[in-house]
């Protein structure tokens, strides 16, 4: 028995060094195959990784008004600046990747944190269209096509499946498209955007509400110890749980590059966002005396586009000796969202 096992075996193995000689070539070329295919991952992945560049909205809402043979009216180069912003989003290299479930796509996590800053500033400005710049009054009527764009770009971000986030975000852009259409249509004047000081005023306190999130989760990539301030300036007020007096506030080191990202695209809107409302509220900014602050707020946010030469995210303490990327995003965002303060308190005097 022991003498069949042993011939068995002999057998197996000749058969085996057999196929390994007479395969040689094929797993020479199955593993050439699986080396070029990782490398041509690793070169799409980064193509992919390269964030979109600031573009001029100005001359961006121009040639959008040639196209259409409109002069550009009030509103039209913010809702254009919108649409453009939007559709970079899905149609940049790569196209939209939150919901990608294929490599490299699936892989790359920084883009999909940059896109989710952007859809959160689109999110925000759509609602203020729809609440705000598109109505005279609380009691008027809000425009039907900002009534459909709005709930589409609150779809889930990672959907792939039907419908996917893309087709959903891109019925959201038509609708923009037809209330731009009809904005610029001296016929359709049931299509309106207000250039008010109060409209401005309610979209950038969700600006600074942003903002302020963004520096918090940025500041503590090095961790720090927290007084607890949620109840401070009223001395009635109550909250659901009681919290800590003094708590450690962390981001997650598997977070830090995240937040990093998802600061820097949304960013990037924003920058977009108010250089258009410098364009369609400039009358109102010049009344209030407030240009000069507004462009002081666009340059920080411009300053965080600045490009990043290291392959990946540093988290140096905030004093050591290397750098800490996240504190250096911090500052300017803080420094945006102070003036963004300032702004609105000057937007608020008569």
């Amino acid at each position: 028995m022991a003498l069949e096992d042993s011939e068995r075996w002999q057998q197996l193995s000749e058969r085996w060094a057999s196929w390994r000689e007479s395969s040689g070539p094929l797993r020479t070329l199955i593993v050439a195959v699986l080396v070029l295919v990782l490398l041509l991952s690793v070169i799409v992945g980064m193509y992919w990784s390269s964030e979109p560049e600031l573009f001029p909205v100005r001359e961006s809402a121009t040639v959008k008004a040639e196209q259409m043979g409109v002069k550009p009216v009030v509103g039209f180069t913010t809702v254009n600046t919108l649409i453009q912003v939007t559709s970079t989003l899905l149609d940049k290299p790569g196209g939209y990747l939150s919901n990608d479930m294929l490599p490299p796509g699936v892989f790359l996590d920084n883009i999909p944190e940059w896109e989710f800053g952007v859809l959160v500033q689109v999110r925000d400005f759509t609602r203020a269209l729809r609440k705000d710049f598109s109505r005279s009054q609380s009691q008027s009527t809000e425009d039907r096509d900002l009534a459909t764009a709005e709930p589409q770009f609150n779809f889930d971000s990672e959907s792939w499946a039907v419908p996917s986030s893309e087709s959903e975000y891109r019925e959201g852009i038509r609708a923009l498209d037809k209330y731009l259409q009809r904005l610029a249509d001296p016929q359709q004047q049931n299509a309106q955007f207000y250039a008010r000081a109060d409209n401005l005023r309610q979209w950038l306190q969700d600006v600074e509400t942003r903002l302020g999130s963004l520096s918090q989760r940025l500041s503590a990539s090095v961790g720090k110890r927290r007084l607890n301030t949620d109840l401070s300036g009223e001395g009635a007020a109550h909250q659901s749980t009681p919290g800590e007096y003094d708590q450690d506030v962390k981001t997650p080191w598997t977070q830090i590059d995240n937040v990093f990202y998802e600061a820097r695209g949304s960013a990037w809107a924003l920058a977009h966002l108010l250089r258009a409302i410098e364009v369609d509220f400039q009358d109102v900014l010049q009344n209030k005396n407030a240009l000069v602050s507004l462009r002081q707020i666009i340059r920080e946010l411009e300053a965080t586009q600045e490009t990043l030469w290291s392959p990946m995210i540093l988290n140096g303490s905030g004093f050591g000796m290397f750098a800490n990327h996240s504190l250096v995003m911090a500052s300017y965002i803080s420094r945006a969202n102070a003036a963004i303060a300032d702004l609105r308190e000057l937007l608020s005097q008569g």
